[in-house]
């Protein structure tokens, strides 16, 4: 079982013929070709493999769109991160679903400050701007409501595509459902097995209806200034009616969350959607005829105040969540992590920070597009809202300032960090000879550098709330406060100085914007490329979707479910199995063993390596990965359970103990007995028979080490240990654990 971004099934066999025994194109499982030679492992054991890289990704368009869907994608993981506490969570889950409609708003926003703002109501009214555009020149001149609403296709256009795309099928749950169920009560395993299409089929009805409502009331704001009607005041209240209408199903989580179809709470979902398109296109149809005077402004009454006062909602709702999870972690287990159960408020922060980075480059890029022929003077009018330029603004300060803490926090752990590690190097090589002296400081600096993974910590504890107070200064737009005035007023940093920064802060978000989309594509076109840059996507999208429709699909109940199928079809077709799972892939294992029947669990034995069940998912999804769920997993299987770690690893890490080999473990029982510590490299001299000396493996993992085949083969004497058990007890009368047991040969 490869890890994210895995290689092929031939090279995680290391076979070069295989043929696939099961599955589909995108997932499978696979074996050597029978007839070739080492088609069966020693022992005569079949090897299978099972590829999954495909689920999360697959193919070129849909590598690209996580790009776009990417604070939609770190929004939905955020509801997954709440603290280990007692309880559901429901303050938790409503305001990160509250938050996933506010993004979902603000990218409509967005929208219409290009096409409505920009292009139809500040463009499309200068000359400058028409000159040499054919495209737009038709629309020139005309009445303000036949642009406005013309314009208004780009986002009703847009919204119908993601509403397209989020609905497309990717394959029937009933496929691919474990008949057995859940067979653990813990929220990994239910997590898992559950059919997330209504929840998302409401969910996006939800988000349809507030993406055309946020539309119309964009619409009707301009078309209230200088003077509301009747007929707009009355729409004005049915849009807010859709807005609100939506937050309150949003927050009623016992309906949304129903697993099964419910034809009043999908009806009334339905119904709303169905209503907010009619709406719109009522509103479009009055801004077309009404015949009142539209205003003068620069640009689109209400639009700048409307962005400024949504960014302001998004400050207080990533200060409400995170006093929430900080109000429930006071009352839940301990917690030890880089966020300390804080992760759900700081992804959140960074999801909408990163959608808020994205809108304004937008933005700005449109707007230099469109202005690259007008003078000085009507370059700044017809520029976008000051709250993006206060969004731009902090973000780079936020960024700036994470920079700077990751840089002081790298250096002033370097010394403890390098001393712990030149502690393990001389352990483990006390009689190194003077020519591994080299050798022995890359050692030493790859254990250095894989510990800076628990210095984390400050990296993210300081970002989150500098961007936090990003947001929460763009809401100086709504006074008309430019931010290299305020700025120069109250530091004295000249202007010029902070409108460099903000141009350099702009044209970082556009490197980032387009280092992820060729990152995208070369995550596609290349596999080994996907090893780095398809971690973000395959570990973000492994998790439901219970927050934003709108975000990639899961592939955990896909790819679970396919393993407990097979492991149960095989089971029950007399073999005994033992699972090996590299990286991500053992927290699928994981997961897939809560779903096995205890008569199938209890043939089976798990070995994972550069795991990181416990560094990693423990830390950060404390409700669902901790000790409760690690320590069943183990008793599921009669502890036939090896975990091989490497202090060289980023990533993995030990699960339940960090004792080395001939040390006592740091916790009683068999629980103790499953970390296995391996030495990396293995030695520092050069073989013989070779030029180079051992490499240094770190998470890379390593199956052709002889100590990988070590715990291979004594995971498969205690299997047959225990099937030789089972006939004994066969024999003498017994049932499984009911008397006296035979071990019979191993």
């Amino acid at each position: 079982m490869h890890g994210v971004s895995g290689a092929g099934a031939a090279q995680v066999l290391k076979r070069p013929h295989v043929q696939q025994v099961a599955g589909d194109r995108r997932a499978g499982f696979y074996r050597p070709r029978p007839g070739y030679p080492d088609s069966t492992e020693a022992g005569g054991a079949s090897l299978e493999a099972y590829r999954w890289s495909d689920l999360p990704s697959g193919t070129a368009v849909r590598t690209l769109s996580l790009v776009f869907l990417l604070p939609f994608m770190l929004c939905n993981v955020a509801i997954w991160m709440r603290p280990a506490s007692f309880g559901s969570g429901a303050g938790i889950r409503a305001l990160c679903r509250v938050l996933a409609l506010t993004l979902t708003v603000l990218y409509v926003l967005t929208l219409v400050g290009v096409a409505v703002d920009l292009v139809a109501w500040k463009c499309l009214a200068s000359p400058h701007c028409l000159a040499g555009r054919a495209w737009l020149s038709w629309l020139g001149g005309r009445p303000p409501g036949l642009r406005l609403a013309v314009s208004a296709l780009v986002p009703i256009a847009a919204i119908g595509l993601v509403w397209w795309l989020a609905t497309r099928p990717g394959f029937s749950f009933e496929a691919f459902h474990n008949p057995v169920g859940a067979t653990s009560t813990l929220r990994l395993a239910v997590v898992e097995q559950r059919d997330d299409a209504p929840v998302v089929g409401r969910l996006r009805s939800i988000h349809v209806a507030a993406s055309f409502a946020t539309l119309d009331g964009v619409l009707l704001i301009a078309r209230a200034a200088p003077r509301a009607s009747l007929v707009t005041v009355a729409l004005g209240l049915a849009t807010a009616g859709v807005l609100l209408a939506g937050l309150a199903l949003l927050c009623a989580h016992p309906l949304i969350d129903r697993p099964a179809p419910d034809r009043r709470i999908d009806g009334t979902t339905w119904a709303l959607r169905a209503f907010a398109c009619g709406l719109t296109v009522v509103v479009l149809v009055h801004v077309l005829t009404s015949q009142h005077p539209w205003p003068t402004t620069v640009g689109l009454p209400g639009y700048g105040a409307t962005v400024a006062w949504l960014l302001a909602g998004l400050t207080a709702l990533l200060l409400a969540l995170g006093t929430a999870t900080v109000l429930r972690r006071r009352g839940g287990k301990r917690i030890d992590g880089p966020v300390r159960g804080l992760g759900a408020p700081v992804i959140a922060t960074v999801a909408t920070v990163t959608a808020v980075a994205f809108s304004a480059e937008l933005l700005y890029r449109v707007s230099d597009l469109l202005n690259r022929n007008a003078p000085a003077e009507e370059r700044q009018a017809t520029s976008p809202p000051l709250t993006y330029e206060w969004a731009t603004f902090g973000f780079f300060l936020a960024v700036v300032a994470a920079l700077a803490v990751a840089a002081l926090v790298a250096l002033i752990s370097r010394r403890s960090r390098f001393r712990a590690a030149a502690a393990i190097v001389a352990r483990d090589f006390p009689q190194a000879p003077p020519e591994a002296v080299s050798r022995l400081r890359q050692a030493q600096k790859a254990i250095a550098r894989a510990r800076f993974t628990e210095q984390l910590e400050p990296l993210i504890v300081v970002y989150a709330p500098f961007a936090a107070l990003g947001l929460a200064a763009s809401t100086s737009g709504l006074l008309g406060l430019d931010p290299g005035d305020v700025v120069e007023r109250f530091t004295g940093i000249p202007l010029d100085l902070v409108n460099s920064y903000i141009a350099i802060g702009s044209y970082f978000i556009g490197a980032i914007v387009l280092g992820l989309v060729i990152a995208g594509i070369f995550a596609y076109r290349t596999a080994g490329f996907r090893r780095y840059i398809g971690v973000v996507w395959d570990l973000g999208t492994f998790w439901p979707r219970s927050a934003h429709p709108f975000a990639p699909p899961c592939y955990g109940d896909r790819a679970v479910t396919d393993l407990a199928r097979r492991i149960t079809y095989l089971v029950d077709s007399g073999h005994p199995v033992l699972l090996a799972g590299h990286s991500h892939g053992s927290v699928l294992l994981a997961a897939t063993v809560l779903q096995l029947p205890p008569h199938v669990s209890r043939r089976v034995a798990l070995l994972t390596y550069a795991s990181p069940l416990r560094r990693l998912y423990a830390r950060l999804f404390p409700a669902y990965v901790n000790q409760e769920a690690l320590h069943e997993v183990g008793e599921r299987l009669g502890w036939r359970w090896v975990n091989l770690w490497r202090d060289t690893d980023p990533i993995g890490s030990w699960i339940f103990s960090a004792h080395c080999l001939g040390e006592r473990p740091a916790v009683p029982g068999p629980a103790g007995k499953v970390d296995r510590r391996l030495r990396d490299p293995w030695d520092v001299v050069i073989p013989a028979g070779d030029s180079v000396p051992p490499p240094i493996v770190g998470h890379w993992p390593g199956e052709s080490d002889e100590r990988f085949a070590a715990a291979v083969r004594e995971l498969a004497d205690r299997l047959r240990g225990r099937e030789a058990s089972e006939r004994g007890d066969r024999r003498s009368g017994w049932r499984d654990g009911s008397g006296p047991v035979d071990a019979g040969p191993t």
